[in-house]
């Protein structure tokens, strides 16, 4: 078998043994690959003795391994010296990068004894991210403790039926009971997450994640925006929004980012802050759009 292939055998065997439920599109777009050869590598892991549950007409599940296979977090492993090396490094990172909470986190699930802290920002994560995760699982309602609204400025109780994680289990998918629609919520405005196992999912049939682009907005359009950005542009956009590292290409000492958005909201709010470093190629609307907000907000006084 070729190493590429090899390779994404193995983060597919990660992505469907983990906490967030993919479809098999989305893993397919997750590993570069065809959803035919998703389904290829699913036979393979049924043929080995892995139990590949079905949960939905197109999501599974890898829900065990063989009794002679190891752990599979045994399979990649550091010693203390290297995980302690590999969390200085993380450390340097700038406190905005969205990933740099994250990786530590993964690191202190696995290595305890290395010291690394399972708390990012004063907030017990490693908690909140194992009661959604049983809530998700189980189809239990959950509440949010005090959440931190960024829309309605408000902080309050939220109750919601999660039912799946964004990239790097930033945000949950939730339907807000009260509001009665499906919501993003982002694990760091939560103080405590609360499991009501007596509380059963209730409205599964109206459950659905909507797309979310690299600026961590959702929606059900695709909006296509394409820009050119500078050095100063390129590295502001990846300490803030680094999974946008997928969209950006060089050219000619410049950087393309060719990307699909959700909402201006995001993206507009960034070119804002880098505009003398930032160029629209395409998007009529996205120009009327950062036109709009300019006035709006920057030109009101």
């Amino acid at each position: 078998m070729d190493q590429p292939k090899v390779e994404r055998l193995l983060r597919l065997m990660a992505l469907m043994s983990g906490n967030v439920d993919y479809t098999v599109d989305e893993l397919a777009r997750q590993l570069g690959t065809s959803y035919r050869s998703v389904y290829r590598y699913i036979d393979t892991f049924k043929e080995c003795g892995f139990v590949v549950e079905k949960r939905a007409p197109n999501l599974y599940k890898l829900v065990s391994t063989p009794d002679d296979y190891p752990e599979f977090s045994n399979l990649v492993c550091f010693s203390d010296e290297e995980a302690h090396l590999v969390n200085n490094l993380i450390d340097r990172l700038d406190p905005t990068n969205a990933l740099k909470a994250n990786l530590q986190k993964k690191l202190a699930v696995i290595y305890d004894s290395t010291g690394i802290a399972d708390i990012a920002g004063g907030r017990p994560m490693r908690g909140i991210v194992e009661t959604l995760a049983k809530g998700i699982r189980g189809k239990k309602k959950v509440v949010l403790k005090n959440y931190e609204s960024g829309h309605s400025h408000t902080v309050r109780d939220r109750f919601i039926e999660p039912f799946g994680f964004t990239t790097n289990y930033i945000d949950v998918w939730g339907f807000d009971l009260q509001d009665g629609r499906n919501k993003l919520f982002k694990l760091s405005r939560m103080e405590q997450a609360l499991l009501l196992e007596e509380e059963d999912w209730t409205n599964e049939a109206k459950h659905e994640k909507q797309g979310l682009d690299v600026f961590g907005m959702s929606g059900r359009t695709p909006l296509h925006v394409r820009l050119r950005l500078g050095v100063m542009a390129k590295n502001l956009l990846l300490e803030e929004h680094p999974l946008a590292e997928n969209d950006l290409t060089e050219e000619k000492g410049s950087w393309i980012l060719d990307t699909q958005v959700y909402n201006y909201a995001g993206i507009c709010r960034f070119y804002v802050g880098a505009a003398s470093d930032v160029q629209i190629l395409e998007s009529n609307d996205f120009e009327k759009y950062v036109s709009d907000y300019v006035s709006k907000y920057l030109l009101k006084r």
